[in-house]
């Protein structure tokens, strides 16, 4: 299939000016970028297309790439994936916050089935086939009614899911021979195609590992050519000093860094994004490699088990419930929370008034949903930690969240830093999910570089596509260029726009014309075409990303 697009407003990727120019895609590559009017679209026939496409007042871009995705399960599940499609997301990277679906036994994946399912959902019927990284990768690629996945799909090996393959989801310090286990495990992991590791710092089981343990871990990651991609111990209080653990990681072992979600929330760090910014800058100005993704939206979204303090997360699901149900544990795990402050609720106090549930497993809560905690509280008359409890063990710990604890200025200033790049976040399950999985990247268009001018269009679209390809390694995508894949994106600048919003959070966003993945058109003229073109992108053994490979 050969497509001319003409007449386009190229911006390419790069960051340089746009330009007129007329772009050929010939099956999954881009052909030709040449200027405008140089490709026959006049005749068909002659000029060998099967179709052109005038894009006259269309920005053509390469299609966005998400550097912090929870499609791990969705992407097999709801395999139209029109969140993402809709909004021009060709790429995406999974595994995130050290937790996900490989590499597992089966005691693992039963445990981390449970902790995610307010991420992903858990379906007592889905077919979970696979147990190792490659197999994994391979399902995404297997051909299913028809197609593929639909967008491309990278991958990091979750720390988390590491630990409690080797040590369960228990706390406490690795035996040497345990700390030489997860190193294995990362590389045969890497070796089957993850680009790198991630960890969830505030989540349990990786929340267990001390520094010591997560520098042996980044430096099999960093001989390897991969990055480390932390959800790191706080946000809130102490977030400097644990992006400065993370920061030190990096110096002293020689791997790359993406810092995930890099925020600076809650009332403590109000105004305070450029003593984080400082503290980055000086890092890159001693060689450390570190780049960083943001979501452009002030409230975050998590589980509600996450509020709970590491030690009473401890053994598992049964295991905190067990400590829910007990009441001299209970009167502990409510002192954390509201006294003193839970590590994983980064150290602050729990603001049941900034806690808004956002979706449920058990059907009979499904009334909670788009409430906070406080105002169940005071409309059932209970104090709103015996309702965060309750709902806890009612929903057994499978529920959804949104934290309204972020800050404008504080978005704005990381969003305009040189490392910066785009991430969702976006958890695509829940009644009343984050706005943020379908509205992310038409936000960062319409909202910030065109409405607010805080970025050009050139620099916001680098920022989306041409910078996170350099991160993963992606030596074929990411840019508008000869020879590239032809995953791309024409938009009109000046109605793209998200139109997700907390109150109706699945809406397509305005403005997206076509997407197409891998040369595959998956959005036509605005509309899904059914179209399942992605695939896994594995890590090769060189460094770079290729697809549809293994190493031996």
């Amino acid at each position: 299939m050969k497509t001319i697009i003409s007449n386009a407003t190229l911006v390419d990727g790069t960051g340089t000016d746009r330009r007129r120019a007329d772009v050929l895609l010939d099956g999954a590559v881009i052909a030709a970028v040449v200027d405008a009017g140089t490709l026959d679209a006049g005749s068909l026939t002659d000029s060998g297309a099967d179709r052109v496409i005038d894009a006259n007042g269309l920005v053509l871009s390469p299609g966005f790439i998400d550097m912090h995705a929870h499609s791990d399960l969705q992407l097999l599940v709801n395999r139209d994936h029109y969140a993402k499609l809709s909004q021009g997301v060709t790429t995406e990277l999974l595994g995130q916050d050290g937790l996900s679906y490989a590499p597992v036994d089966e005691a693992t994946l039963a445990g981390v089935r449970e902790k995610i399912a307010g991420w992903n959902d858990n379906p007592a019927d889905f077919d979970w086939n696979w147990r190792t990284v490659r197999e994994y990768l391979d399902r995404l690629d297997a051909e299913e009614n028809g197609g593929r996945i639909a967008t491309n799909a990278a991958y990091l090996v979750p720390q988390g899911t590491v630990r409690a393959l080797v040590m369960g989801f228990a706390e406490g310090d690795p035996t040497p021979e345990q700390q030489g286990q997860m190193q294995d495990i990362i590389r045969t992991a890497m070796a089957e195609g993850a680009v790198g590791m991630s960890s969830g710092l505030t989540y349990t089981p990786g929340m267990y590992a001390q520094t010591e343990e997560l520098a042996g871990l980044c430096r099999t990651v960093g001989e390897l050519g991969g990055f480390y991609a932390p959800h790191h111990r706080s946000y809130g209080k102490g977030a400097l000093g644990a992006y400065a653990e993370m920061i030190g990681l990096s110096r002293d072992t020689g791997c790359a860094l993406h810092l995930s979600h890099a925020t600076m929330n809650f009332a403590e760090n109000k105004g305070r994004a450029g003593e984080l910014l400082d503290l980055i800058d000086e890092a890159l100005d001693h060689g450390v490699d570190i780049t960083l993704d943001t979501y452009p939206y002030l409230p975050g979204a998590t589980t509600l088990s996450a509020i709970l303090p590491s030690w009473a997360s401890s053994g598992g699901t049964e295991a905190t419930l067990a400590r829910l149900a007990d009441p001299s544990t209970r009167a502990r795990i409510r002192e954390a929370v509201e006294i003193y402050g839970s590590d994983g609720c980064h150290g602050v106090v729990a603001e049941w008034d900034t806690l808004e549930i956002s979706g449920v497993q058990n059907p009979a809560l499904a009334g909670y949903v788009g409430r906070t905690i406080r105002d169940i509280a005071s409309e059932t008359s209970q104090e709103p930690f015996d309702v965060f409890a309750q709902i806890l063990t009612e929903d057994h710990l499978g529920t959804g969240i949104l934290q309204h604890v972020g800050h404008e200025e504080n978005v704005q200033a990381i969003m305009k830093h040189r490392t910066h790049t785009g991430g969702s976040d976006g958890l695509l399950v829940g009644a009343k999910p984050h706005p943020r999985a379908w509205g992310t990247f038409p936000r960062y268009l319409g909202h910030y570089s065109r409405d607010l001018g805080l970025l050009s269009l050139e620099d916001m679209v680098h920022h989306l596509t041409g910078r996170p390809a350099a991160r993963l390694k992606l030596h074929n995508r990411g840019l508008v260029r000869e020879g590239f894949a032809a995953d791309v994106v024409l938009f009109d600048p000046e109605t793209v726009r998200d139109e997700a919003t907390f109150e109706n959070p699945r809406q397509a966003a305005s403005g997206i014309q076509y997407v197409f993945v891998n040369g595959t058109a998956a959005i036509d003229r605005g509309q899904p075409t059914g179209a399942r073109a992605g695939r896994a992108l594995r890590r090769s053994s060189g460094g770079l990303t290729r697809e549809g490979q293994h190493d031996s």
